[in-house]
């Protein structure tokens, strides 16, 4: 019996050491990491460092070269088409910062130049929630006019280089959701009632209220959700039916991928939609949607209406 009970408990500490050594070593980056494309000249390089550096006060990090094979790995399964010679200038560093802070994207002018052409910052930080990031300040920058797909692919592998391989499955569905983003986007440049900001919300609210119902959310249900924040981001007149089926199509990949499985995905969501509505109040604040009228406005709305049944 003493043998027995020895043996349990033996079986315990085991058990509680072995997960005490997988959690520690899936925590966040420990220290900054800067990615730096491969195809940056020596010139182009050092001035890349000095942007990216300077958020830091130069403080310590690592150094991570970012080329051709680094896209192919983890961009080319969501369907892109780099090749092991594909060029890479876009750059980024990824500093953790505290716990529960959520994730934080700026993207930086190299030489007074803005040439992040195509993908936004708040796409980049719903790509990182999709793959599995929480809590870092995200700092990208190119020097020369690029899409910013290989800062991206840069983030993905300096998280692997630290020990911390994020899920390649949410990976994949975190690229098929900036393609989808970036599409509806640039189809809607220029709409009235429309704005990068509002889709990036719309897009952070319905990860948050799927966090809510689970990993066994159906189809329905996510449909629902979709169609809810596309009306609560004032969304309803500018989205086509064609968008919204890319974009339910798009949160199924992610339910797919299993992000829904982490405990921490609806906090890092609603601190992201609390990020994008900050960083763009000028839009939000003239948005009268269900989400942000008050009661009494409500309750005055339905006394109007009863008084124009009425006559």
């Amino acid at each position: 019996m003493k043998k027995t009970k020895f043996l349990f408990i033996l079986t315990l500490l085991i058990t509680g050491i072995f997960s005490f050594t997988t959690n520690a070593k899936a925590a966040d980056l420990n220290k900054p990491v800067m990615t730096l494309g491969t195809s940056l000249t020596q010139s182009q390089k050092q001035g890349t460092i000095d942007v990216l550096s300077s958020q830091i006060k130069n403080q310590d990090y690592s150094q991570l070269t970012v080329d051709g094979s680094t896209l192919v790995q983890y961009l080319n399964p969501s369907g892109s088409n780099f090749t092991n010679n594909s060029g890479v200038w876009s750059s980024a560093l990824i500093v953790p910062s505290n716990r529960n802070s959520g994730i934080n994207v700026q993207i930086l002018d190299y030489n007074g130049n803005k040439n992040i052409t195509t993908i936004t910052a708040d796409q980049y930080k719903n790509a990182a929630l999709t793959a599995g990031i929480s809590d870092a300040n995200i700092y990208v920058t190119s020097a020369v006019p690029i899409d910013g797909s290989g800062a991206l692919a840069g983030v993905y592998a300096a998280y692997a280089q630290n020990g911390n391989s994020l899920n390649q499955e949410q990976v994949s569905a975190a690229q098929d959701e900036m393609s989808t983003l970036s599409q509806i986007n640039q189809e809607n440049k220029n709409k009235d009632n429309y704005s990068d900001q509002q889709l990036n919300n719309a897009i952070a609210g319905t990860k948050s209220d799927m966090a809510k119902k689970g990993p066994n959310i159906t189809v329905n249900e996510i449909t629902n959700i979709v169609n809810t924040q596309i009306s609560n981001n004032g969304l309803e007149n500018s989205i086509t039916d064609t968008q919204r089926q890319q974009i339910v199509k798009t949160m199924v990949t992610i339910r797919d991928s299993g992000a829904l499985n982490n405990n921490n995905f609806k906090n890092q969501a609603d601190k992201l939609s609390n990020n994008i509505k900050k960083s763009a109040s000028n839009i939000f604040d003239k948005l009268n949607t269900k989400e942000n009228r008050n009661f009494l406005q409500k309750l005055w709305d339905n006394i109007v209406s009863f008084f124009k049944g009425l006559f």
